[in-house]
């Protein structure tokens, strides 16, 4: 494939990704000549996206942190996407399902940023990454796809290139004195309608949300994109995937964290 016909077509698969987003659209399946080659491409599409779009990247999510999540999105490393400002919000929030593609609740640490990651030639040490978080928070991140999965359901690069299936990010209050806490260690509880659904903990997902966040740190840095003051990140789920229903309300339960929850009106 030629440089140019490869460029063209990342182009064109931004467009529609972008147009899919505007309207709140989903499709099935994605034509070969558009599907990237590799993850690398797929970023690059989806850095197209936030151009073609003209929105403001308010933050990132990240999943699959570790290999359960792994296996189930198709990969062997965890993966990112951008999350955009308007769908940034403080619990509790109602959100149309009508409006929504394919949405899956996941309860996750939040952190924002109080300083700036820039792109630069050394690593990030988690330290630093430490030093850089203003708050951390209980959250919810309220997943989307524009893909339906069905049988034409496409590569993992499909998705990357979608923002890893970015949606909406809801937080909670800030836990203060955060890094005193035993935040590994702590249990959450997923509730629907107030049924428990499921539970776990940074441990087992993801180690600690610091890991994630310098692993992102890192590799916007090696894109030369980096991460801004201000920007929420939301670290992985903690319970996995559930397919929520129409007029379901989920609260994730941090404990002494506190909660967090939104309702698909």
């Amino acid at each position: 494939m030629s440089v140019t016909v490869a460029t063209n077509n990342k182009i064109e698969l931004a467009k529609l990704l972008a147009d899919l987003r505007r309207t709140n659209r989903q499709q099935s399946g994605l034509h070969k000549k558009l599907t990237p080659i590799s993850q690398a491409d797929a970023y690059k599409v989806a850095h197209l996206v936030e151009k073609e779009l003209g929105w403001d990247v308010g933050g990132w999510k990240i999943a699959a942190t570790n290999t359960q999540m792994q296996r189930a999105l198709r990969t062997n490393s965890p993966i990112y996407g951008r999350v955009y400002s308007q769908f940034i919000a403080e619990s509790p929030v109602e959100i149309s399902f009508d409006n929504l593609c394919s949405p899956i609740p996941e309860p996750e640490y939040q952190v924002f940023l109080g300083k700036d990651l820039p792109p630069r030639s050394e690593p990030y040490e988690l330290s630093e990454v430490a030093d850089s978080i203003k708050s951390m928070h209980p959250g919810l991140e309220l997943a989307e796809c524009r893909f339906i999965h069905d049988n034409k359901f496409p590569p993992l690069e499909g998705i990357l290139s979608d923002g890893a299936g970015s949606g909406t990010l809801v937080y909670g209050p800030a836990i203060q004195n955060w890094e005193d806490k035993d935040i590994a260690n702590n249990e959450v509880n997923l509730f629907c309608n107030g049924v428990f659904k499921r539970k776990g903990n940074a441990l087992t997902a993801m180690e600690h949300p610091l890991v994630p966040v310098t692993w992102l740190a890192n590799e916007l840095s090696k894109t030369g994109i980096g991460l801004k003051k201000g920007q929420v990140i939301s670290t992985g789920t903690l319970t996995g995937m559930l397919i929520p229903k129409k007029g379901e309300t989920y609260t994730a339960d941090f404990g002494i964290f506190g909660r967090v929850s939104g309702t698909y009106k």
